[in-house]
């Protein structure tokens, strides 16, 4: 497969407003690609349009091969189901159930579609809460944990149904300074595991160092894209420059 997403002529509009402007775009199986810009530019917009949390105005979006939405024309709801879950979000806000425990969030979806046995549910939870180094939070509820530790638990529990792509929201907008690296670790950790990924983010020095391209977003638009070499040490264009200078 020569790309996990393909992205062509995406269109969003709200209303008279235009927030995606038929962006186009491909990620290559274990890339991870960064996506920066100010806030307002389509960046979160365009994540979650992948996922079909947005439906979008026009455009197409194929995901492993599998087309979730072909000119502004969406695939059956089964297919639309079966491609979706081919991924895994990660939100700014954890989005964890308050009223169950560590584990049941994290086996809460496959328990419900029954994909594997409980035995290997349990198993898998247990694995992944020792990947993210909260063995110790399993029987725990949300509201104990610490910012940071709530976002591990995100990343575990985004991982339960073994996606071959994560999508990541502002990971670490939400958390104080010192639990951001927690965070950051593990998705590191991630990237060095060859994880198809892309990460909407205002940590530019993260960006750097873990993505294999990154995105600049303007106005709706990828305005540049490149290697963070490029990106960050000389970019093309003096928008780029100048939301660079002000982070």
């Amino acid at each position: 497969m020569s790309s996990m997403i393909e992205v062509r002529q995406l269109k969003k509009d709200f209303g008279s407003l235009s927030v995606l402007n038929q962006i186009s775009f491909d990620v290559k199986p274990g890339e991870v690609v960064a996506v920066i810009g100010p806030s307002g530019s389509g960046k979160s917009t365009m994540l979650r349009s992948l996922v079909h949390l947005e439906e979008v105005t026009g455009g197409s979006i194929s995901i492993c091969g599998k087309a979730l939405v072909e000119d502004g024309r969406y695939a059956s709801t089964a297919n639309i189901r079966d491609i979706t879950s081919r991924m895994g979000m990660v939100f700014q806000h954890f989005n964890l159930f308050p009223h169950l425990s560590v584990r049941d969030n994290l086996e809460l979806a496959p328990r419900t579609l029954k994909r594997e046995s409980v035995q290997q549910i349990t198993a898998k939870s247990r694995e992944l809460l020792s990947k993210v180094g909260l063995s110790d939070k399993a029987d725990v509820y949300p509201s104990t944990l610490s910012g940071g530790q709530k976002q591990r638990v995100a990343i575990a529990r985004a991982m339960m149904l073994s996606p071959d792509i994560l999508l990541f929201d502002e990971p670490t907008s939400a958390l104080d300074p010192e639990l951001t690296g927690e965070v950051l670790r593990v998705i590191r950790q991630l990237a060095e595991e060859n994880m198809t990924m892309m990460i909407v983010t205002h940590e530019m020095s993260f960006a750097r160092d873990v993505a294999d391209r990154v995105f600049f977003m303007d106005n709706g638009d990828i305005a540049e894209s490149g290697t963070p070499e490029e990106i960050f040490g000389s970019p093309k264009l003096e928008r780029t420059r100048a939301f660079l200078m002000r982070e």
